[in-house]
């Protein structure tokens, strides 16, 4: 029995290059994921004009569709389609590797490290942030005391509250080795074991070493040599580093030694291996590096150059979250909180979601009417707003592009008031508006300047460019579109180019030959104008390549515009875009310019097809050919 979506079913296993080019397919709440042999197989255009799709991206080696609510019964029909088992993300996540390069696959287990993490570093920041308020800043009194000082239940409170923040950050090293384990599918309890030796209270307390002279720190003595009894609370690299050599030595083991034995021999050896390494060696070095990371960057916050330092860091850490770089700042944080008591770096990356956020905000009163649109950009500005910014940015500013840079010039600008004022931050807490928590109490007040300020610049960029650029008539008119569909006629389509009409059966394309997108008529151009048949809203013109256009006109009807065939493969040479998505246009308005001369060297036929994707209201569709049409004046298509 065939299911609702078993057509685009077939149409997007073709477009995606068949069976044979799938290494692996799942999906998530919205998208299908594929992991293809060849992704330069993939006919994006085609993908995007089926009716189920709503647009096409690649990330982290994934080449992703996205489908909407409806993706799990899509799924479903596909797979039944393909004949095609599929997997589990992380399967997908597994095989996506083969399309990343080495810094990619750093980049993304690193991630997949920290994930784990994020909500106990979270709950921690939180927490540290809220004893910033009632145990560090003097309110009461004449602003002499603070809450913990004139209140017994709140000095309480702060003192059991550091039982949490403490667990989170002094025992950090210990999440970090079990996530670790956890990725790389060896023992977790040993993860958790060496993690625990890292910290014990046994040893010197990492915090109390820079004030400890070195001939009173502990040690071992072995007789012919000595290693430093100190412990690595709140370390990243060196927990990390002992991690991994775990990970290896017990895969080591596991492969040499016998089966009859290994239950004894693989942990034992893999773990006194791995704690002499830890604290005799690579304890050491990690310290060493995370001391010189963080000496450079804290130089480069504290240098005379320091303004122009934090506003590059601002103007680019929003990008840094596309490639997945940006996990690497986690590590940077948590070494200059243990080193130097508090981070200025964090709160830049606050006040970078944050501007993202604000960039989202504007295009939500821009498109107020714009449902559809609204559906996507109110979770992702909410999201953005509480530090988690990739809904925000893949939903809609990077689909935009200009609502994107105008949050990372409200980030540049910000970042660089920061730095100058000296804000710091005690914690990694949630990196958007509640951020303001971390923050030490000293500079609270001028951190919220810094939030003032990513909220209206990028709030005023977006919203300007966006009404030049005319995404306020997007959502008007997608919003009447609700409106118009019942009651708004459409009787007929005209020419959308002077040309001779023929049948869609006529055209030299299996595709739209057989009608596989809809039905329609193709003409061969006289003139060199791509012109509206009727009344609409620009939906979509296909970037880069120029050669197709999608309208929805005042009756819900959806067509397809298409210059040339395989015309994508010239890049847009030829073609020069008169209209963007949201334009308003009437029947007969300029829509594309192009040449047949360069179309026709490409050795492309120079035909353009009309298709009805979608044919909203209209009960039936009389279609006109076989004769010269002159365009925005002869109808093609008469509906009823």
């Amino acid at each position: 029995m065939a299911g609702r979506f078993t057509e685009d079913s077939k149409k997007l296993l073709e477009y995606v290059g068949g069976r044979e080019n799938i290494a692996a397919v799942s999906h998530c709440v919205t998208r299908m994921r594929f992991v293809l042999n060849d992704p330069s197989k993939a006919d994006t255009g085609a993908i995007e004009s089926l009716a189920s799709a709503k647009g096409t991206f690649t990330q982290a080696g994934q080449f992703q569709v996205i489908i909407g609510n409806e993706v799990s019964t899509f799924y479903n029909d596909f797979v039944a389609v393909a004949g095609i088992e599929g997997v589990s993300k992380d399967a997908v996540k597994k095989a996506a590797k083969q399309n990343q390069n080495m810094l990619q696959r750093i980049m993304s287990s690193l991630a997949e490290i920290f994930a784990p993490l994020i909500p106990a570093i979270i709950v921690g920041g939180l927490i540290l942030g809220f004893r910033n308020i009632i145990g560090e800043i003097a309110l009461f009194d004449g602003g002499t005391k603070t809450l913990t000082q004139v209140s017994v239940f709140w000095a309480g409170m702060n003192s059991f509250l550091w039982l949490i923040g403490e667990a989170v950050f002094h025992f950090l090293p210990v999440c970090i080795v079990w996530s670790i384990t956890k990725k790389m599918g060896t023992t977790q309890a040993l993860g958790i074991v060496l993690g625990i030796t890292l910290v014990s209270p046994q040893l010197l307390n990492a915090y109390s070493v820079a004030s400890t002279a070195a001939a009173e720190i502990p040690k071992w003595n072995f007789g012919f040599m000595q290693v430093d009894m100190i412990g690595y609370q709140a370390q990243v690299l060196p927990a990390v580093l002992a991690g991994f050599t775990l990970v290896y030595l017990e895969r080591f083991f596991r492969k040499i030694c016998p089966s009859v034995i290994s239950m004894i021999v693989v942990p034992f050896c893999s773990l006194i291996l791995s704690v002499i390494v830890a604290h005799g060696i690579l304890g050491p070095i990690g310290w060493k590096a995370g001391a010189v990371i963080s000496d450079l960057v804290n130089a480069g916050l504290t240098s005379s150059f320091k303004g122009v330092f934090a506003a590059v860091f601002g103007f680019f850490y929003a990008p840094l979250v596309i490639t997945g770089l940006h996990h690497m700042s986690n590590a940077i944080d948590l070494q200059l909180i243990a080193d130097f008591g508090g981070t200025t770096l964090w709160p830049m990356i606050a006040l970078s979601n944050i501007a993202q956020g604000s960039a989202v905000l504007a295009m939500i009163c821009l498109q107020k009417r714009n449902a559809k649109a609204k559906e996507v950009s109110v979770p992702a500005c909410i999201s953005c707003y509480l530090g988690v910014t990739e809904p925000a940015m893949f939903g809609v500013n990077l689909k935009y592009g200009f609502p994107f840079i105008c949050g990372m010039a409200g980030s540049a600008v910000a970042a660089a008031l920061s730095v100058m004022s000296g804000v710091k931050a005690n914690a990694i807490g949630v990196g958007g508006i509640p951020g303001i928590l971390s923050i030490q109490p000293q500079y609270m007040g001028i951190f919220a300047i810094a939030m003032a300020v990513v909220i209206v610049i990028p709030f005023g960029l977006t919203f300007i460019i966006g009404k030049r650029r005319g995404i306020g008539t997007e959502g008007k008119s997608d919003g009447e579109r609700e409106e118009r569909t019942g009651d708004v006629a459409v009787e007929q389509l005209t020419a959308y180019v002077s040309g001779r009409v023929i049948p869609m059966e006529e055209v030299p394309d299996q595709v739209f030959a057989s009608k596989a997108l809809g039905d329609g008529v193709a003409i061969e151009p006289e003139d060199e104008v791509l012109r509206a048949p009727a009344n609409g809203t620009v939906a979509v013109v296909m970037d880069g390549s120029l050669h197709a256009c999608g309208l929805v006109l005042d009756n819900g009807m959806e067509v397809l515009l298409h210059i040339g065939l395989d015309t994508v493969d010239m890049n847009g040479e030829g073609f020069e875009a008169l209209v963007k998505p949201g334009d308003r246009v009437n029947a007969g308005d300029q829509l594309i310019r192009f040449s047949r001369e360069r179309i026709r060297k490409a050795g492309h036929p120079d035909m353009v097809i009309m298709v009805v994707t979608n044919p909203g209201n209209t009960a039936s569709i009389e279609w006109k050919s076989g004769f010269l049409a002159s365009a925005g004046t002869d109808a093609v298509a008469v509906l009823k």
